[in-house]
């Protein structure tokens, strides 16, 4: 069995061409049984094929335990003459910062980590940066995409090479890894997070692939690694025919938020851009819709810190904005303003906003479904993720919904967090303002009218209800259900203002940003009192 499975792991990593001689290997080691089996792997393969090898150890300084592993994986690279690196960050003040999920910031700050330290010891030799995903996260990993919309790229999942960083294990299941390890007699830590429902990863490992496995298909996570090898063969094809069809329509003019101009690599590493985009449409417009939407997608990305906040309706409504005669114009996340004149489409983001740009309001025009409204016909208001700054009011005026006022919290430093969840009192009674966990938000968060399909969330089990069976139930005029604005993230209704919230947004212990929302006048009669204040 043992040699078995090293072999199973050598023929992988040698298909893929994961490592050459003369390689300098940075392996990202928490402790964990991936990473410990990938390092044992690693050490035997040194004695078939010349590289070096060292290890990163990245605390992200948020678990007590964070010490004991890093020196149980210091220990171990000592014992078998391994350089050991240890890197300590701080994820959740990252985080903040920078308005990401935990999960997202901690992911960002450990690559950095691997990089540092590659580029620190790598010496002119090809570096690579080794990480332990197996094939269970890559199936976790495709349906976690594959629920909250994601396109191709996100179905493709993780892949077994991605520039400089390789995948050794993810052809082997979680299982096939622990007992090899077992067999072999070697140990590793367990991180205590991995048992917990926290994340909606460990969600779909706990429940959902457990039941795909018992109940529809036995082998359903070797059938999902293959269809993700299929969709990854598809989507780079599709990412060179991008690459060739922007280099010819598209001209960029773009900087840095400290200034100077610059050619654009990876918007991630970069930081936030500023500037113009032009889109030759003439030619642009006999090109396949898929290729259309592939092209103006890869613009938006050039010019967002983060796709969270791009959603398959702006490109929609990028695509009417360029089939339409005339100027016209459509107003999208993080300050981005797409201007239509003549035969040309143009994507501009300034580093400064105005005042007047920062709220969106009934005198601004804005998207629905890929189309233009004038001020009058205004129907919904796509609240951005720069939009909202810790600690500061954005404030959202609704034609005659009154005023919503946006404040997003950190719940380390927000003095009366704790009455969010004490004695199972999860969010405050109040009618008119409102507490969510900010980062259960998974697309745009959205200030609208209802839509078919809209839903609640009504209890702890996770129950839902349609919004209008809700609105029937509660007695709401026939007449006023349509012109209500209602708190919505994608079909997921976060607050039917004056009535119920959705119990999947609720604030728990483990939250780390509360989003507060206040509705003051309109026809709901809303204040914004706060009773904690």
């Amino acid at each position: 069995m043992k040699d078995k499975f090293y072999e199973k792991i050598k023929q992988y990593m040698n298909i893929h061409g994961m490592i050459a001689p003369g390689d300098c290997i940075t392996a990202g080691v928490s402790g964990g049984a991936d990473s410990i089996c990938m390092l044992h792997l690693l050490i035997r393969l040194q004695k078939e094929i010349p590289f070096r090898l060292a290890v990163v150890h990245v605390n992200h300084g948020i678990r007590a335990e964070a010490g004991e592993d890093a020196a149980f994986v210091e220990r171990l690279c000592s014992r078998w003459g391994i350089p050991f690196y240890l890197r300590k960050v701080d994820m959740a003040g990252y985080a903040a910062v920078h308005r990401l999920s935990a999960e997202e910031a901690g992911r960002l700050l450990r690559y950095q980590a691997f990089r540092e330290v590659l580029g620190e010891i790598r010496d002119g030799d090809r570096g690579r940066i080794a990480v332990a995903h197996n094939a269970d996260d890559r199936a976790e990993t495709m349906l976690f995409h594959m629920f909250r919309g994601s396109g191709l790229k996100g179905l493709s999942s993780i892949r077994p090479v991605r520039e400089s960083i390789i995948r050794p294990l993810l052809c082997a299941s979680r299982e096939e890894v622990e007992a090899w390890l077992t067999a072999e007699g070697f140990d590793w830590k367990e991180d205590a997070t991995n048992r917990e429902d926290i994340y909606v990863r460990n969600k779909i490992r706990h429940h959902i692939l457990p039941y795909a496995r018992q109940k529809i298909c036995g082998g359903a996570v070797s059938h999902m690694g293959e269809l993700a090898d299929m969709l990854a063969e598809t989507e780079s094809y599709l990412m060179r025919e991008t690459d060739r069809l922007y280099d010819r329509y598209v001209k960029e003019d773009l900087e840095r938020r400290s200034g100077g101009h610059m050619a654009v690599e990876k918007v991630w590493e970069t930081g936030s851009l500023y500037g113009k985009i032009e889109i030759g449409l003439a030619g642009f417009r006999t090109e396949d819709v898929v290729m259309r939407k592939r092209i103006l997608l890869r613009a938006l990305e050039r010019i967002t810190p983060h796709r969270r906040d791009i959603t398959a309706r702006h490109i929609a409504g990028l695509i009417e904005l360029t089939e339409k005669e005339g100027s016209k114009e459509l107003f999208l996340p993080y300050g981005i303003r797409a201007v239509k004149e003549y035969d040309t489409l143009f994507l501009r983001r300034r580093e400064k906003v105005a005042a007047d740009e920062k709220d969106v309001s009934a005198q601004q025009a804005a998207e629905i479904d890929g189309s233009v409204f004038s001020p009058g016909e205004l129907t919904e208001i796509c609240i951005s993720g720069s939009a909202l700054a810790t600690g500061a009011a954005a404030q959202f005026d609704v034609p005659g919904g009154g005023s919503f006022t946006l404040i997003l919290w950190e719940a380390a430093f927000l003095p009366t967090a704790s009455f969010f969840y004490r004695k199972e009192q999860n969010i405050p009674e109040n009618r008119y303002t409102k507490w969510f966990d900010y980062d259960k938000i998974t697309t745009s968060l959205l200030l609208r009218t209802r839509r078919p399909g809209d839903y609640l969330t009504i209890d702890d089990a996770l129950h839902t209800q349609s919004v209008k069976q809700y609105m029937i139930n509660e007695k709401i005029p026939k007449a006023k259900r349509d012109s209500m604005y209602l708190l919505a993230d994608g079909a997921h209704i976060l607050w039917v203002p004056g009535h119920r919230v959705s119990r999947q947004y609720k604030v728990e212990k483990s939250t780390r940003r509360i989003l507060e929302v206040r509705l003051r006048g309109g026809d709901h009669g809303g204040t914004d009192r706060s009773i904690v204040d």
